[in-house]
């Protein structure tokens, strides 16, 4: 072999991946007029780095110490792992946003927990401020956050001169609420924020009950009236995010309001829609903003979605009820044309047809004496069979004899 063909040899190797001391092992044609024996290229040998003894892995956002605290059964073995009470209220937030599935299944042992440790005024309030930030600094969380504060409310024993879990709550949301106008005129992260507790105060108001004076339940009406007023500062500055957020607000709690607005007697809805008409026309905000604000409004003309029968229940007639002949039987005369219940002839022509019933006199609702052994009919079967369509037929008439006996 030449010093050329070896020079370009050695750069296909290197191409490969193969060492240049191995090009012993690669078939290469001889020069001469007898070829060598052709032989395996020994491919290069690739040393793992898994370890039998790597550490356990866990997907990010698993917590073991959670999962393991929450497996034992006992009172104090639950939050024995935590040092504080936020590090265990923390955890089953965390748990709980990952996991809302859970909720039904350990939201009991979880409140018997804190009415172990929740004991003094300050952590009650410790614990309302961590619920309060997991509803409005995580995406999706409000409306757990709310079915969380409600069962809380009713299950916490703890009830010092401060407050009792809802009152404390409601202080919290009130204090938020009061800047609702410097917040709507804000930056992008403050009205970021202050949008985030609209809609956890939305929730709270479906999701809170109260025991009336009569042990009915019955909603907060604080909440009715806080959400009114910030519909107002979100409509008082229509920039896009503002009506987006107002816009979330109404098609998650529209027709409630409206409800209990009308009970009231008032039209604080019509009102509502009024200023979203108004900022349509005047507003500057986005076309895509303008569009979903007058979809906000469509749905409110159809009762936000809602199917209600207005007239009481009465009997169906070909009078009242444009359907009344949506389920009666389609024929079809000589020529082809269809006729219904509808059709003036219908009842004469559909009484020919039940007379040509009699065709079949021995026919039952069972069907076991259509056919039987003496009729006209059935002889006249028998006579034009060819033998193995009689043999099959024979052998059906007795499989079906033999499975009505049984």
């Amino acid at each position: 072999m030449d010093q050329g063909s070896h020079s370009t040899l050695n750069e296909h190797l290197q191409q490969t991946g193969i060492p240049s001391g191995s090009q012993d092992k690669v078939s290469v044609p001889d020069s001469g007029p007898a070829m060598a024996e052709p032989r395996v290229a020994v491919a290069p040998v690739v040393t793992s780095k898994l370890s039998v003894k790597a550490p356990e892995f866990y997907p990010s956002g698993y917590n073991q110490n959670f999962n393991q605290n929450f497996a034992d059964s006992s009172f104090e073995e639950r939050y024995d792992g935590y040092l504080t009470l936020a590090e265990y209220v923390q955890d089953f937030l965390n748990h709980l946003t990952e996991q809302p599935g859970c909720f039904e299944t350990e939201i009991e042992q979880f409140a018997e927990t804190l009415n172990g440790w929740v004991t003094a005024d300050e952590a009650l309030q410790e614990l309302v401020e961590l619920i309060y930030q997991q509803a409005t600094s995580v995406p999706n969380f409000s409306y757990m956050g709310a079915r969380l504060c409600n069962y809380l409310s009713h299950h916490l024993t703890i009830s010092p001169q401060s407050g009792n879990f809802r009152q404390l709550l409601l202080q919290r949301c009130r204090t938020e609420y009061e800047n609702r106008d410097e917040a709507t005129r804000g930056d992008e992260t403050t009205r970021k924020q202050f949008h985030a507790f609209v809609l956890f105060l939305a929730e709270l108001y479906l999701n809170l009950e109260i025991k009336g004076t009569k042990g009915q339940v019955m909603r907060a009406e604080i909440l009715q009236e806080g959400l009114r007023e910030l519909l107002n500062a979100l409509f008082s500055n229509p920039v896009d995010s503002n009506l987006i957020c107002a816009v979330k607000l109404l098609k998650l709690t529209g027709s409630v309001l409206e409800d209990a607005w009308k009970e009231k007697g008032k039209n604080d809805m019509e009102e509502m829609i009024q200023r979203i008409e108004n900022v349509v026309l005047d507003a500057n905000c986005s076309r895509d903003v303008k569009h979903t604000l007058l979809k906000l409004v469509e749905l409110r003309s159809s009762n936000w979605g809602r199917v209600h029968g207005t007239s009481p229940h009465r009997e169906a007639t070909p009078e009242n009820d444009p359907n009344y002949f949506m389920n009666e039987p389609t024929f079809y005369t000589s020529d082809g044309v269809p006729f219904t219940a509808a059709d003036p002839d219908y009842q004469e022509k559909y009484q020919e047809l039940l007379e040509r019933e009699d065709f079949f006199p021995d026919y039952e609702e069972n069907g076991t004496d259509l056919l039987a052994p003496g009729d006209p009919y059935f002889d006249y079967i028998d006579d034009e069979m060819d033998p193995e369509i009689e043999e099959a037929f024979e052998k059906f008439c007795l499989e079906s004899e033999h499975k009505r006996k049984q």
